[in-house]
């Protein structure tokens, strides 16, 4: 089953980018770079549709750095977009900002005529960090945790350049359970709606496949490509100390682990998908997601015709 979480908050952060879309000149979505498809929200798409879009894969200082190329490539080929690789250690993020909006919407920054970005991206992402690094000061609320920032903020970055931060925003209904294991991983998803242990292993699924040798060193395991999941799962605990009572391995303490390590890069740079597996899990899940709709008004019509014979009788 896909991890869902779409708390009260996001549905008011919709509605607030569906009013103020009308007058942006340039939509920016953040994107973690680790998993870029992933975290590109396909609500968000439909909100901001014919907007010119800045893609910006934030953290790529974290990720695979083959896997970023292929990932700007993908978003530069897209119609009306511009996609840029950014980094916590970047000296002048604002001044990448701005020349890439530009860049994508020439005729603003005239007379009378100033810049309005609308910055979204899903939770955790680092807007906020990236916001106070390009203001040189602590303005925006920062945290290590999803659904910080819920309120909409503005902020000028030059004297005709204004910045409309939004707070993170998933989707509704999250059809490909892959994308919502690696969301969570990446901390973007609330605490409470997902099981540790559960994105783990699909964590590690992803990790013994694409990158062994990260995986291996990090947790001076040998024959990784070659075990279960679950059994490596086991093995980092056993590795790490993760033991309770009866001197069984916790799970729950090994998974906490992985996630943790992943998300601090500990293992290496690492980045959880391809273009082509992304839009492969997204297919899938759009399948998915048409069969269960369908299934659904089959059986609300069945319900309907089972009513009026028993009306009839």
């Amino acid at each position: 089953m896909a991890i869902q979480w779409f708390p009260g908050h996001m549905h008011a952060t919709r509605k607030a980018i569906a009013a103020r879309i009308k007058e942006i000149d340039v939509v920016i979505e953040l994107l973690d770079a680790r998993l870029p498809g992933s975290s590109s929200s396909p609500m968000l798409a439909e909100l901001t549709a014919g907007k010119p879009a800045l893609k910006i894969l934030n953290k790529q200082d974290l990720a695979d750095p083959a896997r970023t190329a292929l990932w700007l490539a993908h978003f530069n080929d897209q119609p009306a977009t511009r996609a840029i690789g950014m980094s916590a250690g970047d000296p002048t993020p604002a001044k990448m900002l701005i020349q890439a909006s530009c860049e994508l919407a020439p005729n603003r920054r005239q007379i009378g005529k100033p810049m309005r970005v609308l910055m979204c991206g899903v939770p955790n992402v680092g807007k906020s960090t990236l916001i106070n690094t390009m203001l040189g000061r602590k303005t925006a609320k920062t945290g290590d945790e999803a659904g910080v920032t819920k309120v909409e903020q503005r902020f000028s970055l030059d004297h005709d350049f204004y910045l409309f931060d939004t707070p993170g925003i998933l989707w509704p209904r999250i059809t490909s359970p892959q994308i919502g294991f690696n969301l969570a991983a990446s901390g973007a998803v609330g605490r409470n709606a997902f099981d540790e242990p559960e994105v783990a292993v699909e964590l590690l699924a992803i990790l013994k496949t694409d990158y062994p040798a990260l995986l291996a060193t990090r947790y001076d395991l040998e024959d990784v490509a070659n075990r279960t999941d679950e059994d490596l799962l086991e093995a980092i605990g056993r590795r790490r100390g993760a033991i309770k009572a009866g001197k069984m391995i916790s799970f729950q303490k090994a998974a906490e682990m992985v996630i943790y390590d992943f998300r601090q890069a500990a293992m290496g740079r690492i980045t959880l998908e391809t273009p082509e597996q992304y839009l492969q899990w997204l297919k899938d899940g759009l399948e998915k997601d048409a069969e269960r709709t369908e299934r659904k008004a089959q059986y609300a019509a069945d319900r309907k015709k089972s009513f009026k014979r028993e009306k009839t009788v």
